[in-house]
This record gives C-alpha cells, sequence and structure tokens, in this order.
C-alpha cells in the first residue's frame, strides 16, 4: 500500500482572526501558525507587518520548526505559492514590539536552530532587530539580530529566498549570524537583499562563525548596500580550529563602509583554522575601509612566520 501525504497549508492573515484554514478564517498572528505547524507543513502570510511577540519581551523571536516553508507575499486570496507577488505584498517581520526607539526592540526577529534545508522562508522583510546585549560572543541577544541560525552541537542549514533583511542592529552579524561551534550550519541564501544593516563590531550583514564547527553557507544572487561593520562591513567569516568556507555567486556589493578593514568581506582564521571565501562573478563598488580592499584576508600567525 502506497501512503500518499499531502502537506497542510495554514494561512495567516493580519485582518484576520481565525484558526488558520484558509485565508477566510485565518490566523492574525504568526506565533499561532508557528506553534501548529509540523514538518512537510507550508505557512502562507498574506501582506502586514508581524510581531513576535504582544508583550515588551525582547527575548521572543519568531522561531521556525525543521521542515516547515514559511512563505510571504500573498494578497490574501491566492491558491498557489507561484500566484503571490512578495516584491508588492510587503509582508513584514519586525522587531518594533515597543516604542519608536530601538532600545526596546527585539534581540533577535527570527531563530532557528537544528533545521535541515527543508526549512524555508520565502518573500520577507525582517528588520528592526536590535542585539545590543553586551555579554559574551555568540550571545543570541548581541548577535543576528534579524536572524539567529544555531547549528551549535548539530545541523542548522535553512533555505532563505527572496528576503530583504534591512535596518538590523547588533554588536555581531547585524542580520545573520551563523554559529557553528562544535556543528554545522551550512545556508542557502538566495535572491536576497541586505541592506543598510549595521554591527558595532563585526559582521555588518553576516557573521558566518566556524570556530570549533563548519559554517560553508552558499549565496547566490544578492546584494549588499550600504551596510555598516568594524571589520567585514558586508560579510566576515571566522574559523578557529574549525572550517568556514563560504560562496558567494551572482552577487553585488554596493556602497558599505568597514570603519578598519573588509569593506566588503573580512576572512580570519586561526592557525588551526581553515577560512577562504570562493567568489564567482561578484561586482564591488563605491565600499570603503580604513585599510585595505573589498575582500580582506587574514593570515594566521603561523602562515607568517613560515612566509
Amino acid at each position: 500500500m502506497t501512503l500518499s501525504l499531502q502537506a497542510r497549508v495554514i494561512f495567516v492573515k493580519a485582518s484576520n482572526n481565525g484558526n488558520g484554514s484558509s485565508w477566510s478564517n485565518a490566523f492574525d498572528d504568526l506565533q499561532q501558525a508557528l506553534k501548529v505547524a509540523s514538518y512537510g507543513d507550508q505557512i502562507w502570510v498574506a501582506v502586514g507587518k508581524y510581531l513576535p511577540t504582544r508583550t515588551a519581551d525582547r527575548t521572543v523571536s519568531f522561531q521556525i520548526p525543521d521542515g516547515v516553508a514559511l512563505y510571504g507575499g500573498f494578497q490574501g486570496f491566492e491558491n498557489d505559492v507561484d500566484e503571490r507577488n512578495w516584491r508588492i505584498n510587503t509582508t513584514i517581520l519586525s522587531g518594533e514590539i515597543g516604542s519608536n526607539s530601538l532600545d526596546d526592540n527585539s534581540y533577535t526577529v527570527v531563530y532557528t536552530k537544528g533545521v535541515s534545508s527543508a526549512t524555508i522562508i520565502d518573500g520577507f522583510v525582517i528588520t528592526g532587530g536590535f542585539a545590543n546585549y553586551m555579554g559574551t560572543k555568540s550571545d543570541v541577544k548581541r548577535c543576528g539580530a534579524g536572524w539567529y541560525n544555531d547549528g551549535s552541537f548539530g545541523e542548522s542549514n535553512p533555505t532563505i529566498r527572496n528576503c530583504t533583511f534591512t535596518k538590523n542592529y547588533a554588536r555581531d552579524g547585524a542580520a545573520l549570524y551563523n554559529f557553528a561551534l562544535n556543528g554545522v550550519t551550512n545556508p542557502t541564501i538566495q535572491n536576497c537583499y541586505f541592506i543598510a544593516n549595521r554591527a558595532d563590531l563585526d559582521g555588518g550583514a553576516i557573521y558566518n562563525d566556524g570556530n570549533r564547527g563548519t559554517c560553508n553557507p552558499h549565496i547566490e544572487n544578492c546584494a549588499f548596500e550600504k551596510n555598516e561593520a568594524t571589520y567585514g562591513a558586508c560579510i566576515i567569516n571566522v574559523a578557529d580550529k574549525g572550517q568556514t568556507l563560504p560562496t558567494i555567486v551572482n552577487s553585488n556589493f554596493i556602497g558599505n563602509i568597514s570603519y578598519i578593514r573588509g569593506s566588503s568581506i573580512y576572512d580570519t582564521r586561526s592557525d588551526s583554522g581553515i577560512c577562504e571565501t570562493t567568489l564567482q562573478n561578484c561586482q564591488f563598488a563605491d565600499n570603503s575601509s580604513g585599510v585595505g580592499k573589498d575582500t580582506t584576508s587574514i593570515e594566521s600567525s603561523m602562515e607568517k612566520k613560515n612566509r
């Protein structure tokens, strides 16, 4: 006997207040849909702004379950994913849970941990995360204001498509932080925009942390504009006793600023780490840094000694 299973579709529309079974009976809160979703389900989200919480709790994020496909960009009547227009029907995941001040925004808007590539987020604007905590490095409250992808002691490899990360602020990795401590983070990032994100320290848009793990994201058809950081205005790749080997294809880096090095990309590794960015058909224009070029790779002390 062959059993055919069809994925369930859960509907979310800001103006409704139902049980998620249809557009006319949609949830009005994305968190309600995430709570009932399971592997293989799709969540269709209509145009509008959605907050991680209706309280003042800055630690609450949209946590995406493994194997759930989350699609934004619907007007609220479509019968197929291909009928949506995510460019026109702006669907916002926002950390602006309090006043207009950044100080009371969500630390992290989206959070994934231990998810496979079947976990998809497609067609959203992710904005307003404010990870300003002064704690230890890799703390979720100081990294990944837009999205914190946690592969520590496991694997977390989501698929991120057709998303815009804008105006997220963090100490490290303002738009996206990939954390691979004793684990693996190999996300696929396609057709995304990273615009005006800022890190006080490193990785204005993306921080790939392969320390004691493996962090090899694939980034394709993306644009990085007006991002800022001290090191790695767009992307910083770090490897200490680990591997960080991102591949970046057909992507543009325009008008980004690093206060010290890496006006677009900054690679750094220890003696026992492997860190190198592979670039294919990428364009760089009008980026600036205090020292160095668009892409900067820092040698380990052992390499310098043997040179």
